[in-house]
């Protein structure tokens, strides 16, 4: 960060947290819904083919031109920053849904085929065994929407919310760089923390693709390979018994 945003942090800060709020409530909730929806369809085929339609069709409206509708749709104030939170929150829906597709059709046929064998109804098995082996493709898709969120709270600056975007439009006005780059600097920095806390979320729900998870695997192999004696002297001792 250049020396005017340190200069004016107090300004900056609040900006920033208004991005990090504007940012993250979307992702999360966004998340939260689009989970249900895409185990809800995952094996209903039209259902799912209409929503990755319907996924397309959201995705391809404009930003800018969804924040001035909302307030025409829902009757808030065009400055409320409600409408950035309910738009972001459609385009990770929307993103979202076609990720859960892809994560849970990632998911090995034979581990599905076994679940079932062994008496896991279509739930249960949704559930314990497919979610959780999908949260490396979900992880990984969860990342791309936070960052793209990062970046499009920006645009919200346009018609003025838009937390650190503002430094931009303010800064161009003023034809002031300085102020341009602090917005930069600190959007390219809160989308890569963004990332790497996603990142270690989903590395703590998958310990078993973990180095240290194949570390202790190595450990009770070894373990393993020394009580093997142990079992043959016991062999022993009861082919004498006999």
């Amino acid at each position: 960060m250049n020396l005017w945003g340190i200069r004016n942090w107090p300004a900056v800060q609040e900006l920033l947290l208004e991005h990090l709020y504007l940012a993250v409530v979307p992702t999360v909730v966004g998340v939260a819904v689009a989970l249900p929806i895409g185990l809800l369809l995952r094996d209903r085929r039209r259902a799912r083919s209409i929503a990755v339609v319907l996924s397309s069709m959201v995705f391809t409206i404009p930003s800018l031109a969804l924040f001035v509708v909302l307030p025409v749709i829902l009757g808030t104030r065009v400055l409320d920053p409600i409408n950035v939170v309910i738009a972001l929150t459609l385009y990770t829906v929307a993103l979202s849904v076609r990720t859960t597709f892809e994560a849970l059709d990632a998911v090995p046929a034979a581990t599905r085929e076994a679940a079932t064998a062994i008496g896991y109804s279509s739930w249960k098995r949704a559930l314990a065994v497919d979610l959780p082996l999908a949260i490396p493709v979900l992880t990984a898709g969860t990342r791309v929407v936070a960052v793209t969120n990062v970046s499009m709270v920006s645009v919200g600056a346009v018609i003025g919310i838009g937390g650190l975007g503002q430094l931009f439009t303010t800064g161009y006005q003023r034809d002031f760089p300085e102020q341009i780059l602090t917005g930069l600097v600190l959007i390219l920095l809160l989308a890569i923390v963004f990332d790497r806390i996603i990142a270690l979320i989903g590395r703590a729900f998958t310990p078993w693709i973990r180095g240290a998870s194949l570390k202790a695997s190595e450990r009770r192999l070894r373990a393993l390979a020394q009580a093997l004696p142990e079992v043959g002297r016991l062999r022993e001792v009861v082919g004498r018994v006999r």
